[in-house]
């Protein structure tokens, strides 16, 4: 798995986030607009102010996943890394770890990776260190071997 590949997938990722986001809102600002007003008198306020509730959630995760792909747009992918830090790709031997949102468990051509945050347990144990450095996590040890 190259950098490359794996940050191409992150991107993809994020770009859906932001077009779900952004249908979420159409469609809640949709339903808030068509409510038509009741007989019932508070019916029609309760519906609308539930959808303009859903409209600021999903503004929210907008912003969010825009204010993500602006950080990950900062990675410099041809950055040599002589320590683990923001855009690292780490290597223990067994696993990948991408140093730069908590996105969980990768794949990208058959092979895993883990994306995980500096603000992390293991982003904050894997910080600043070495090739040849091992941390222990979680009753484990892990040594890095490679830092791309």
């Amino acid at each position: 798995m190259t950098k490359d590949k794996l940050y191409t997938k992150i991107m993809a990722l994020i770009d859906e986030r932001i077009e779900s986001a952004k249908m979420a809102i159409a469609l809640a600002k949709e339903s808030r607009d068509n409510e038509t007003k009741s007989s019932v008198g508070d019916k029609y306020e309760t519906g609308r102010t539930l959808m303009q509730q859903e409209v600021e959630k999903n503004r929210v995760q907008l912003h969010k996943a825009e204010r993500l792909k602006t950080e990950l747009e900062n990675i410099d992918l041809k950055k040599r890394f002589g320590k683990v830090e923001f855009g690292s790709l780490v290597s223990d031997g067994k696993n990948l770890y991408f140093i730069a949102t908590a996105l969980g468990k990768i794949e990208v051509d058959g092979k895993s990776c883990f994306c995980i945050s500096l603000a992390s347990p293991i982003g904050k144990a894997l910080h600043n260190k070495c090739v040849g450095d091992k941390i222990s996590f979680m009753g484990k040890t892990i040594e890095i071997i490679e830092i791309n």
